[in-house]
Formats: structure tokens, sequence, C-alpha cells
């Protein structure tokens, strides 16, 4: 067992889901700064976005002066039934003379500037051209618009690859000390979830918003062409919409930081129970794990309620300023049609422009809520991508073949916290080939002492050489590939019984597969199977026994032919008759190997080449089985004991 590390809270816990309950975050930490951020992520698409940004501009554009066409197909047609109703040979002038003797000005002013042609009808030609004009102006806006969002699905979802594999890459690039400290499940959440909820954004987010900024520039324009004063009672609606949306904002941020904040807590509980199942149920906690569950997923579903909620307030309140803006110029454009002094054609089009004006508002608005949750979710992309990561591997590493096995441990120094020291002032030398056993009470530093032979960890002080070389003059890679492991917790992944005993190797042959599956004594019950080397592992590891799983990881060992072995508590889950079938596959795979094994099974490492004793982080007694019984100390009183307690059993 491993000296004592900091737990997944950062501190003592008082159980499986103490220190999950805690408050979220009230804020992001920087709004704006993460949103430059994820902006600046859209770098390498810097060309195809330009390209999305034009395509975007010459759409609104084209598509802005449709309303403008078809208000010409309007006064066409209310001209031609003003004309219509008028008698044919009057001039326009006796027209208009004949209303003012009849007192109606208004209608005398409107007729007066207008184009009317008395007696003649509506022109039916031009109203067809003027509204295959908008048609093809529409279409063509479209059809740019739809090769926009072709070229921004791309861009969104190249830019949330190159995420996903930074996230990928600074995993491998993170200390172990830093996974000692999150928890897996909140880890899977940011980069998964996050990074979906990025893509989201992206997508739905930003050609939106750049479409809607460009058509309240280009609609404003058309506006102002029309009517500068009409425009001015729109250009009202921006500021009080930006007033409320910004103000409703701030409010809904809050809930969108601590809707991913539960998302990540509650996968984080999730994977734990999951990964627990049975023993959840043995220990009677499945009621507490479904409490537990219960209490986060209330949680989540409060802030994200809140979260929802206040945010599609933006959208409804911008449409209401919107609206009232309406009424305003559909009754000042009434008038101004009555008076003459704008045409129906020219009303009808800045109502259209109107609405198409404050479209966009509210798109804006309602596309705050997609916003703030991709950057919440950004930020949390962002924290993993800053953490400290483990010191780089040097320059000029020194190139390794295959190790000799002599490992040094001179003057080593560890802790995990600067608080508590564990491994002081620690000397060793291990000769090639030379079976070393590591035993002593549990938070001895036993698996510290080889974490720290691999790099896992990095020495405080002192230095640990291989081969007569400081293990950081390799690459992390070269120095690794000199061990092989067989670990108490066996790992199997879904794949097929040869995938898994190959996966450490570089040459994965079925003949060496199978030469690895008979030196560990599971040839036989390989090919007992239905499919033999080919039957699939399941995702619980069902089809196979504990003891069976262990052999194969051993197998896993004897294929990756490493220089040094690694064997920690690799028989302590397993039967009797299982045990011995191991100890005979292990014996094997340490011949010509330097081996460390770490066992509380004292029987299991009697014959060792040498024992270390270790206690409170210090090699306390060394030797042989015979000569640490001989001397009747620490190691005597440990085998003493477990023999003692074996007799009482």
């Amino acid at each position: 067992m491993s000296a004592t590390r900091p737990s997944a809270g950062g501190g003592p816990r008082g159980g499986p889901m103490a220190g999950m309950f805690s408050a979220p975050p009230a804020k992001t930490k920087d709004f704006k700064g993460s949103l430059k951020r994820l902006l600046k992520e859209l770098g390498p698409e810097r060309k195809v976005l330009s390209l999305v940004l034009s395509l975007i501009t010459v759409s609104v554009v084209v598509g802005s002066f449709g309303p403008k066409i078809l208000g010409r197909a309007t006064n066409y047609i209310f001209y031609g039934f003003l004309g219509h109703q008028l008698p044919e040979g009057v001039t326009k002038a006796q027209a208009v003379a004949g209303l003012r003797v009849k007192g109606q000005d208004r209608l005398a002013d409107m007729l007066d500037k207008s184009s009317v042609v008395p007696g003649i009808g509506v022109d039916f030609n031009s109203v067809a051209k003027v509204l295959f004009l908008a048609i093809a102006l529409y279409a063509v806006a479209s059809f740019l618009m739809w090769i926009q969002a072709y070229l921004m699905a791309g861009v969104t979802q190249r830019s949330v690859f190159r995420l996903r594999r930074l996230a990928e890459e600074k995993i491998g690039r993170l200390p172990l000390s830093y996974f000692d400290t999150q928890s897996r499940g909140d880890l899977l959440s940011r980069v998964t979830n996050d990074i979906d909820n990025i893509s989201n954004s992206l997508q739905q987010g930003l050609s939106q918003i750049l479409n809607s900024l460009l058509t309240i520039i280009s609609v404003l324009a058309m506006m102002i062409w029309i009517s500068w004063e009409l425009s001015l009672i729109s250009v009202v609606a921006i500021p009080i919409s930006i007033f409320f949306s910004v103000r409703i904002a701030k409010r809904s941020q809050r809930e969108f930081v601590a809707q991913w904040d539960w998302t990540g807590k509650l996968n984080g509980h999730v994977e734990e129970m999951h990964t627990g199942h049975s023993l959840v149920k043995v220990f009677g906690r499945r009621e507490s794990a479904i409490a537990d569950f219960s209490t986060l997923n209330t949680e989540l579903r409060d802030s994200s309620f809140k979260a929802q909620f206040i945010s599609s307030i933006i959208q409804p309140t911008t449409q209401l300023v919107s609206n009232l803006i309406y009424v305003g110029i559909a009754v000042l454009g009434g008038y101004r049609v009555a008076t003459g002094s704008m045409t129906l054609g020219d009303v009808q089009a800045f109502i259209s422009y109107s609405r198409s004006f404050g479209m966009p508002l509210a798109q804006i608005a309602g596309l705050m809520n997609s916003v703030q949750s991709g950057v919440a979710s950004a930020e949390r992309l962002f924290e993993l991508l800053d953490a400290t990561e483990q010191i780089p591997d040097t320059t000029a590493p020194v190139k390794i073949g295959r190790a000799v096995g002599e490992v040094r441990f001179e003057n080593v120094d560890f802790s995990y916290s600067k608080e508590q020291p564990l491994i002081e002032n620690l000397n060793l030398k291990v000769t090639p080939g030379q079976t070393v056993a590591i035993v002593g009470p549990t938070g001895a530093g036993k698996t510290t002492l080889v974490n720290l032979i691999m790099r896992f960890y990095e020495v405080d002080s002192g230095r640990i050489t291989l081969d007569g070389q400081d293990i950081r003059s390799f690459t992390r890679d070269d120095l690794r590939k000199q061990f092989g492991m067989v670990l108490q917790d066996t790992w199997l992944f879904a794949g097929s019984m040869r995938e898994n005993i190959a996966f450490g190797s570089q040459d994965p042959s079925d003949e060496k597969v199978k030469e690895a599956a008979t030196a560990a004594n599971i040839d036989h019950f390989m090919r007992s199977l239905a499919d033999g080397y080919d039957s699939l592992v399941s995702d619980d590891n069902s089809t196979v026994s504990n003891g069976e799983r262990q052999l194969i990881t051993i197998a896993r060992a004897f294929m990756a032919d490493p220089a040094i072995l690694i064997l920690d508590e690799a028989t302590s889950s397993v039967d009797t008759r299982t045990e011995v079938m191991v100890q005979h596959a292990m014996a094997k795979l340490r011949q010509g190997r330097t081996s460390f094994v770490i066992a509380h099974r004292l029987s299991t490492i009697r014959d060792a080449d040498t024992i270390l004793v270790m206690d409170k982080g210090k090699i306390i007694e060394q030797g042989k089985h015979e000569e640490l019984m001989a001397t009747k100390g620490f190691y005597f009183d440990l085998y003493a004991s477990q023999f003692a307690k074996a007799i009482e059993e």
C-alpha cells in the first residue's frame, strides 16, 4: 500500500461524498478574459472565418434590399388602385384640385406627391418584375447563408477537435499529484460535457451574433435612407434592450457557473458509485448513495432552472421593447402616409425593417443564454489546461536501450506536502537481477518508493539513478519502457483477451501472445473460452475471475519484456490455489530481471534476495528473511503477528 496522499477533495474526507456538497463558485472568475481566450482558440480558422464574415455580410446586404423592393410593388398596386378610381382623361393636377374643393386636403396632398395616373390601373407586369427581383435577392441571400453555415460547422468542429486534443495532451503532462486532488467524474465532465457545450455555443452563437450585428447595421442604414425621423424611434430600442440584457445576463451568469459545477459533481458521484457498485450494496450504502445522488441532482436541477429561466427573460424583455417601438412606428408612419410625406410602400418597408431591426436584438439577447453557458464551460476547461504541469523532460536526454537494472537511491527526500515529510535521506542500492521485497505497515512509503523510480512523483532532494544515470536525464517514456508492473488492482480494457495481453508490447504477434500466456499459466484457460484468445472482456470484467485477471496482467508483463519488474500486492486478492499459480508465474517473470516486490503477506517474499523493512518513509531493517528473523526486530514482529494470526484463524 502507498503512503497516505491528499484526497480528491484536497484534504481529509468524511465519506464518499464529503466535499461534494460545497457551494459552487458564485460567478465566473473572468468572464471577459475567458471569452477572449475562447475566441483566440479560433485563431487557426482566421481565413475561413473571414470568408464566413464576407458571406454573412453579402447575404445581409443583399437581403436588406428586399423590403425596399417589395415596397415598390406595394406602391404599384396602391397607386394603380387609386388611379383606377379616378376618371380617365383627367390630369393628376385636376384630380388634386377637385379634392381640395371637396375639403379633402390630406387625400389631395397624398395624391399630389404620388405617381398616380388617373384612369390607369395596376401595372401587373411591373409588379411581377419587382416580385421576381425580390425572390432572386432572397434566394441569393439564403444560398450564401447556407454556405456560411457549412463553413461555420467546419470551423466549430475543428476548433473543438483541437480543444479535445489539447485537453488529452494536457492530461498526459499533468503530474500524478494533480489526479490525487481531483474527482475523476468532474475531470471527465470537463473533457466531455464542457467541450460539447462549448461546441454548441460556438455553432449556435458565433455566426448568429455576427449575422445579427450586421443585420442591425444594414437595416439601420436602410431605415435612415427611407426616413431618418422614424429611424430615431427605432434607435431608442438599442440602449434600452442593452440595459435590460446586461442586467439580466449578470444574474444568470452566476447560475450557469453553478450549473456546470454541479454537473461535474454529479458526474463524479455517478462515476464513483458505479465503480464501487458492488461495495455500495454490500455495505448497505445504496439508500445513502441514492440520497446523495438526489441531493446533487436537486442542486443541478435548481441551478439549471434558474440559469435557463433568468436567461430566457432577456428575449421577451427585448421583444417587448421592440413591440412598443413597432407600435410607435406604425402610428407615425400611417400619419405620414395620410399627409403624403411618405409613400405607403416606404412605410410598409420601414415597418418590415423595424421588425427586422428588433429581431436581431432579440436574437442576440436570446443567444446570451448559449454564450454564458459556453463561457462558463470554457473557464472550467481552461482551468484544466492551465493546471501546473509536471517538470518537462530534459532537452538533451540520454538515450537508453534495454537497461541492465541497477537502481540506486542517493540521499532521497520526498513528501506529498511540505508539512508532512514522508521519505527522508533514503539510500539504497539494488543490483541487476536482484529481487527486492519491500514490506512495512500501511502508509510506510512502499508504493511511493517505486512511484519515485518511475517519476510518477519527483524527489524533493537527492537523486535516483538507473545504471548509473540520473533518471531525470532520460525522457519519462524511455524510462518507463524499462518497467513492467503487476498491481493489486488489475486493469483490463474492453477488447479481446489477445489485445489485453499484447497491450504493452511493440511486437504483438499471435505467437508471442501465446508464449506469454503459456509462461503465465493461462494458455489453457484462454483455449477453453468460446472464442479463445479473441474472446471479449466485458466492461465489468465479469467474464474472468480475479485470479484470471491477475494472470492476464502477468502475461501482459511477459509480453512487454521489461528490464525491471514491479509487483505491488499482486496476490492479495486471490485464493490460495490461484496464489500458487500466480507465484509460479511471477517467479518465471522475475528471472533475469531486477524486481521490486511489495507485499503484506510476508510468507510470499521469503526467497527474496533482500528484504527492505520500511516504516514512516525510512528503511529501518534490511537483509534476507533468515537474517531479519534472527535479529528479532520489526520484521520479526510483523512476521510473528501474521503467523500467530494464521494459527488463531
